[in-house]
């Protein structure tokens, strides 16, 4: 029986959806705090009472992976942490954890407080981030991240021009490292040198001319994900440290993981919205180049697969994110490399679009990431749940309860219940909007999902209490978000 209590705030009449079940109860909030879960519950005069009649209500759902002003590229993510909380708010998501990515000679902790002066005072959603290695310094700094509430660490298999490499001997230090103190290694996992030399090999003046964009996905193929997945794996093994695959695109993938994880290896993968809705035809497109992202989504076998692997309710895939990085049309068209088109459209002489006809691009060029905050649970609620290819119960479990639990938050985020932060999406199951990105939230003046018409979108957003969407508006304060210390490792684990 819920406690006798008079709330702060009452939701009431929803359908509550959690990772397991499905059931109409009202929610009453005290504070920051999910108070009590039941049905009629008391309210008096005071009582902010939020109607949810007919609606379906989630826990926060938690983005795991995303980029906010990302130096990359050559050019910095146009979604910082102000406008990124503000699309993922509208989007059911009321906590996002991002990569802090040390600088040159950096260490850890001063990336973590390069990472807090971006976020502090700024973010209108709670915040954490993973903190990425690049360099084998990093490794003795582990044991101090974790005292912080800094569980999770990134590693990059790739972008040594970047000098964020990780080769195999640091990545099975590492792994012993993380073993040993709680942690979690996360890892990008594309094969560099072979990935190089199939860059190398298309990277010439007639090729570009002739393939454009689509040389993107045709210098990664399958198997230079799948090549790095099982290496990673294999370090996993050997070590005993717990692995974590991001951004996970191909068929290959899911079934290296799933056979590693029925072997008793501590290997976790995610996939993005974007490896579950676009394919590499995209890039036949006009603007094809819009669409580089890394690794490049890949082709519908792909989609299929992993569609499989979320509908079957296993941990083989266990978390959907959208390793959001958002560039402009203006930043993506970075990759035109004529000179002589530059030239003339500097000096004026023909306007921009004339000068790119008469350039070439240069792939490699282009900033790669897409947005996608606002986007993750419709696309899921929309091509997921409502052709009933996974159950809104599995959504609550892909998008917030495993979020929460893999990244040591499962103690008071993923779930509704008593003592839990009262982080509550309320989603009207029967409006639907198309995909219009002047409608947006992000800065990003383009949109992958142009045109499609999605469901799932927040009609109210509560962070610990507090409503942040009202009405399909962001009517939260700037700065609202608070960063989120993290534990491990038995809260890494999903129970």
């Amino acid at each position: 029986m819920p406690k006798a209590t008079t709330a702060r705030t009452v939701i009431r009449g929803g359908t509550i959806h959690t990772a397991t079940h499905s059931f109409r109860s009202d929610i009453a909030i005290v504070d920051e705090k999910i108070d009590a879960v039941g049905v009629a519950l008391p309210v008096d005069p005071q009582t902010r009472v939020i109607e949810a009649g007919g609606m379906d209500i989630l826990p926060g759902c938690i983005d795991v992976h995303v980029h906010l002003a990302l130096p990359f590229c050559g050019t910095v993510s146009c979604d910082d942490f102000e406008s990124g909380s503000v699309a993922a708010a509208s989007g059911c998501v009321t906590t996002v954890i991002d990569f802090a990515i040390p600088g040159d000679k950096q260490s850890l902790l001063e990336a973590h407080e390069t990472w807090r002066a971006k976020a502090d005072g700024i973010s209108g959603v709670d915040y954490t981030w993973h903190m990425a290695l690049t360099g084998r310094r990093h490794i003795a700094e582990i044991p101090a991240m974790v005292d912080l509430g800094l569980p999770t660490f990134k590693e990059f298999m790739i972008y040594e021009s970047e000098g964020w490499n990780s080769d195999d001997a640091m990545m099975y230090a590492t792994l012993q490292e993380v073993r040993e103190h709680g942690g979690m290694l996360l890892v990008h996992a594309e094969s560099s040198r072979v990935l190089d030399l199939l860059i190398e090999r298309h990277h010439t003046p007639a090729q570009m001319r002739k393939f454009g964009a689509l040389l993107h996905p045709m210098t990664r193929p399958n198997f230079v994900e799948a090549e790095a997945i099982e290496r990673a794996i294999h370090w996993a093994s050997v070590t005993g440290g717990t692995l974590y695959i991001v951004h996970m695109s191909t068929a290959e993938g899911v079934e290296l993981v799933r056979r590693a994880r029925r072997r008793g290896i501590s290997v976790w993968a995610e996939t993005c919205t974007q490896y579950l809705t676009l394919d590499d035809s995209v890039f036949e497109r006009e603007d094809g180049h819009l669409f580089a992202c890394c690794p490049q989504v890949k082709k519908q076998r792909d989609i299929d697969r992993l569609w499989q692997a979320l509908a079957r309710g296993g941990d083989d895939v266990c978390i959907i994110s959208t390793d959001t990085c958002s560039f402009t049309r203006e930043q993506k068209g970075m990759w035109w490399v004529d000179a002589e088109a530059k030239r003339r459209k500097k000096e004026g002489e023909e306007d921009a679009q004339a000068s790119q006809r008469e350039g070439y691009g240069d792939w490699t060029r282009i900033p790669m990431g897409l947005p996608g905050l606002e986007t993750m649970v419709p696309l899921v609620y929309s091509l997921g749940v409502k052709p009933g290819r996974i159950s809104l119960n599995r959504l609550v479990e892909l998008c917030s309860t495993n979020p929460a639990r893999m990244m040591g938050m499962g103690n008071r985020k993923g779930h509704i219940a008593p003592g839990f932060d009262a982080d509550i999406a309320i989603i009207d199951p029967s409006r639907t909007k198309e995909i219009d990105w002047k409608q947006m939230r992000s800065r990003c003046d383009w949109s992958p999902y142009e045109g499609m018409k999605l469901g799932g979108f927040a009609r109210t957003t509560l962070l610990r209490g507090t409503v942040i969407v009202d009405g399909y508006k962001y009517v939260g304060k700037k700065g609202q978000g608070r960063f989120i210390e993290r534990h491990g490792p038995g809260s890494l684990m999903p129970v």
